[in-house]
């Protein structure tokens, strides 16, 4: 991605849009392509966000794959069934924000497809009643480098490394930003109608991960560094703004993940354009599954994590040191992120290891893609995967104390009623793993327009949000959900601004 040098920062734009993820980058695309000037400012080296780490899916209803399987849907059932989806929150819903995304997903899922975004599926993810899951080809990135491309096209302007500090506010109304930019240069961007606040979740944040939960997530490693929620806390202090279900540790926080790859295959890092996507959905509808299965392994097997039926079925996690990790088997990652370091390894014998090697059990999976078992590991993940005839040999791959492994282990066999002289090798490691949070859930309290609300649930002039930072209370468990509100929201937000007359503009 080219930036846009500073010498030619723009002193005035239209709409202002703080966050190149997926919703600011639909909203900076739906206003320029109706006429509007657009400048996009982002704190990281390159475009993309957390949308550009996603594995890609996008759950709605009423599309055109439903059609094609055959399956029979509505906005209605897929609103309906929301309500099974996020019953474990234990929390109200907006719902007039979830009347929003179902109403509007089927229509976003198309205008992705027609900016040549390729999505596989529908896949069904229970308590949905339908198959729903669209999952775009080979994955987030692809969603980041198509709206990008046509971002170009129409016009908008990019700054990147270049970080939001305050908020230009005029007679009442917000007018522009006050940015940091790289180097440590100050410069204020004006705008004639709109501040957008597409700048992500604060799941980056130790502080603020801090104020809201326990220690378990506080010391869970973030996905997205990046995102440290500070236009949130902005909008707390300067206009009273809270934070919506900001406390909520779904059941995806912390997660258990293998480290990234050092050096990603080129399968990951190929350009997801039409004709590369293409190939690769005509391959997923039409190969047989052995022919296309190496190549999808090399993709899930780069974002995923181990299943907690590893550890059920007999596997041990094992920190650092060579000391065993007590488990909550319904939470895995919480004692992790708990022990010093974050930092462990799933390690087994062969008996134990042999049951990953087939359906039923399996290491991990993309849900609608694929399963990864532990010979895909072994292929496309060789930088996570150890094996050795003995522990002490293993411990030496591992480089952690091998008689400290040796106890633990034998102490975890003894646990689960297994002789230890009776277990012999080849032995087992897959890791590091460690605690990751993917996402928070506390968005910026916003109405049904998406406008930024004040102390007094009156809108701020000229603010509005989108994403993660405006997600306003609505409940997104489940998978496909967070991506598919980033860009309805951001396209909500988007047409709205393009499609305010003049004056409207001048006085929004």
């Amino acid at each position: 991605m080219t930036v846009t040098p500073e010498f030619v920062l723009p002193q005035e734009v239209d709409v202002i849009v703080v966050g190149a993820g997926g919703s600011g980058l639909a909203c900076a695309l739906e206003a320029a392509a109706r006429g509007a000037r657009v400048w996009v400012c982002d704190k990281a080296p390159n475009p993309g966000g957390a949308t550009a780490w996603a594995v890609g899916a996008f759950t709605c209803s009423s599309s055109e794959h439903q059609a094609r399987a055959g399956v029979q849907d509505s906005r209605e059932q897929h609103f309906a069934d929301m309500d099974a989806v996020n019953a474990g929150a234990n929390r109200p819903d907006n719902l007039v924000l979830r009347r929003l995304l179902v109403d509007q997903a089927p229509d976003t899922l198309r205008w992705l497809m027609q900016l040549g975004v390729r999505f596989v599926g529908p896949q069904l993810e229970t308590p949905h009643s339908r198959p729903r899951m669209h999952n775009a080809v080979p994955g987030g990135g692809a969603l980041v480098y198509h709206l990008l491309r046509h971002c170009r096209r129409a016009g908008v302007q990019f700054q990147t490394q270049c970080e939001l500090q305050d908020l230009i506010v005029q007679d009442g109304r917000v007018a522009g930003v006050r940015v940091t930019l790289s180097g440590g240069r100050s410069a204020s961007v004006h705008a004639r109608q709109a501040v957008v606040l597409a700048s992500g979740d604060f799941s980056g944040s130790r502080d603020m991960r801090a104020r809201f939960f326990s220690a378990p997530v506080v010391n869970a490693e973030p996905v997205y560094p990046l995102n440290t929620g500070s236009p949130l806390r902005l909008m707390e202090e300067r206009f009273g703004t809270r934070l919506v279900n900001a406390d909520y540790a779904a059941f995806y926080i912390p997660r258990m993940r293998f480290v990234p790859a050092t050096s990603p295959s080129w399968l990951v890092r190929l350009p997801p354009s039409r004709l590369v996507t293409g190939l690769m959905q005509w391959s997923l509808e039409h190969l047989p599954a052995a022919l296309i299965r190496p190549f999808m392994m090399r993709l899930v097997t780069t974002v995923l994590g181990p299943e907690p039926a590893l550890f059920k079925q007999g596997a041990a996690l094992i920190n650092a040191s060579g000391k065993r990790i007590d488990l909550d088997l319904a939470s895995p990652a919480r004692a992790l992120t708990l022990d010093p370091g974050n930092r462990g390894y799933i390690v087994m014998d062969h008996a134990v290891a042999s049951r990953f090697e087939a359906w039923p059990h399996f290491v991990s999976t993309a849900p609608g893609i694929a399963y990864a078992y532990l010979r895909d590991y072994r292929h496309s993940r060789p930088d996570i995967y150890r094996s050795a005839q003995t522990l002490e040999a293993l411990a030496g791959l591992l480089q952690i104390p091998a008689a400290t492994l040796l106890e633990s282990m034998r102490a975890h066999w003894l646990e689960l009623g297994r002789d230890p002289d009776q277990i012999s090798g080849p032995f087992y490691a897959l890791g590091p793993v460690r605690g990751y949070i993917t996402i928070t859930e506390g968005g910026l309290t916003v109405n049904d327009k998406l406008q930024v609300l004040d102390r007094d649930d009156q809108p701020v002039p000229g603010l509005w949000a989108c994403g993660s930072a405006g997600q306003g209370g609505v409940l997104l468990d489940g998978h496909g959900h967070h991506l598919a509100w980033a860009f309805v929201s951001g396209r909500h937000v988007g047409q709205q601004l393009a499609a305010a007359p003049p004056q409207a503009r001048a006085s929004t």
